[in-house]
């Protein structure tokens, strides 16, 4: 169900392979526009930034998705299909690719996109002065150089990224990677206007300023109440987009947001309330929702040079991992298909072999011994640790019960202290933790986009967990005939010295009004286009 056409493309190929060439919505035979075309929804934090090269995190990325087009994008199912560019042709062992793009595309201000506009945006994600905290994944495409421009050892323009005319991108990679056109559907890949924000600077996303290529433009911004998007009548495929606004509301009270969903006020309610899912799904059999979702809910464990002498120590790892009863987490607090995560990657990732975990077979009798065992070996007594998580229900239930797990079966005391998301962010960023919640989804759907991020110098690794073995099985999978093999041992290098506390893989639960139609229901990324959408009548 969730096969991922690209990941066939080890071949020179010019858009081969069950291409989806469907764009915008696509209304069934039989349903009836409402007149009024809206769309609204619920956020759970504020995005920090609409800036594509600056964003890192999953509610600024669905915006982007409505005001920003890159290469490719995705259909309902996850296959590619195409964005500004029409097609694109793999050569010299997937190390060359060559992107066509459509000389319809335009800026919000009529100013025609062209090759050179993503040559500067992936030259501005990687040049060390944007700071981007995505500069990594300009690295991880293998483009010829990223990794020593994202060094500061050589000058952007060096980077592997060739505008030949005005409607011809070419790319070049240092080593293959097959599912390289995956990767450019993702935000920090977008184009970006240059004149824009060269005269507006950091300012250059206020919605008076934004000049974006996506079939929506920014209208208005209410920081931590709500946002506006409305149609742009420039985009390329303008006459098939049939949603004409979509709001979104900041909404940080689960409870509230589901009070205020439940009284009509907005259309699409994601996360649902932990342990709702039961209960809404028997009341509103047409509206809730649970789907796989790319996502791995995890907690990092500091190991800086400065932290915790304990958490230095895998048997101390390894034990607060034990400790965790999974089964109560998704069975009893989140009730909405969620599965035990003994593992990083997610069990619905594309060609991923699931490893043999032991501890995974283990009884969570079995467990709980062994990691009083293990505390005891390592001499731990009265360990005090800090646990930091973003505002949010859920995630305040299950740091709570984890807290009272390590209580109870290790005498470990755990001080929980939540803050709003952009802080969360830059203190998870800082270090300021022993513990601390993390939940990683997927950029693209292949196992590296999960392992990757662990590696030693990995900016997002928060918890700075360093295993030279895992670096050298990670950097073996780039040039890899079979990689599934490299990700295999990943995780088991990963199990045995619990780099992380793995605590579930997601399924999302969301409620969304039966009135809206075209939901990507069969996306595991939850890569949403509201393009795609329309309103039928009451």
């Amino acid at each position: 169900m969730y096969r991922r056409t690209i990941l066939a493309m080890t071949t020179a190929s010019v858009f081969a392979l069950g291409f989806s060439t469907a764009h915008a919505a696509d209304v069934a035979e039989g349903d009836t526009l409402a007149e009024k075309q809206v769309f609204s929804y619920r956020l759970l934090d504020q995005f920090p930034t609409l800036d594509p090269q600056l964003n890192e995190e999953t509610a600024g990325s669905h915006v982007l998705r409505q005001i920003m087009e890159g290469l490719m994008t995705q259909d309902a199912d996850g296959n590619l299909r195409p964005g500004v560019a029409t097609g694109f042709e793999a050569s010299e062992g997937n190390t060359v690719y060559t992107f066509t793009l459509r000389d319809t595309a335009k800026w919000s201000n009529g100013d025609p996109v062209v090759a050179q506009d993503f040559v500067n945006a992936w030259r501005r994600a990687a040049d060390p002065a944007t700071a981007s905290p995505y500069a990594w994944y300009v690295e991880l495409t293998q483009m010829k150089n990223a990794a020593e421009i994202v060094a500061g050892k050589m000058d952007p323009s060096e980077l592997g990224v060739e505008a030949v005319d005005d409607h011809t991108l070419k790319v070049t990679l240092t080593q293959p990677v097959p599912y390289f056109p995956a990767m450019t559907s993702y935000a920090t890949l977008s184009p970006i206007h240059m004149p824009t924000v060269e005269e507006f600077g950091s300012d250059w996303t206020a919605p008076e300023n934004y000049v974006g290529n996506g079939a929506y433009t920014l209208k208005e911004l209410a920081l931590n109440e709500y946002f506006t998007l409305v149609k742009s009548p420039t985009y390329w495929d303008a006459d098939s987009v049939i949603i004409e606004e979509v709001t979104g509301l900041v909404i940080n009270d689960v409870n509230q947001a589901l009070t205020r969903y439940e009284s009509g006020e907005y259309d699409m309610l994601e996360p649902l309330p932990a342990g709702t899912y039961p209960r809404l799904k028997t009341e509103r059999p047409d509206e809730a929702k649970s789907v796989p979702r790319l996502c791995s809910y995890y907690y990092a464990i500091n190991q800086r040079p400065d932290s915790q002498p304990e958490l230095r120590d895998p048997r101390v790892r390894q034990a607060l991992s034990y400790a965790v009863d999974r089964n109560v987490i998704v069975d009893q607090i989140l009730q909405g298909g969620e599965l035990p995560g003994y593992n990083f990657a997610h069990a619905a990732t594309a060609g991923f072999e699931m490893p043999e975990i032991e501890y995974a077979g283990w009884t969570q009798a079995e467990r709980d011994a062994k990691a009083k065992e293990l505390i005891a070996e390592a001499g731990v007594e009265d360990l005090e640790l800090k646990l930091i998580y973003n505002t949010d229900e859920n995630h305040k239930k299950i740091a709570t019960v984890l807290s009272q797990m390590w209580k109870q079966k290790l005498g470990i005391t755990v001080t929980l202290s939540n803050m709003e998301w952009s802080t969360y962010l830059d203190v998870r960023r800082g270090g300021d933790f022993d513990l601390a919640r993390v939940a990683w989804c997927g950029d693209y759907n292949e196992a590296s986009t999960f392992l990757d991020i662990l590696t030693t110098d990995q900016e997002q690794n928060d918890g700075k967990w360093s295993n030279a073995e895992y670096d050298k099985v990670i950097a073996a999978s780039k040039t890899s005939d079979h990689p599934a093999t490299e990700y295999k041992a990943a995780e088991q290098i990963l199990s045995d010295d619990m780099g992380i506390i793995p605590v579930y893989h997601y399924a999302n639960t969301f409620l969304l009004d039966p009135a809206i139609k075209g939901f990507p229901m069969n996306n595991v990324e939850n890569n949403w286009y509201v393009k795609d959408f329309y309103r039928v009548a009451d």
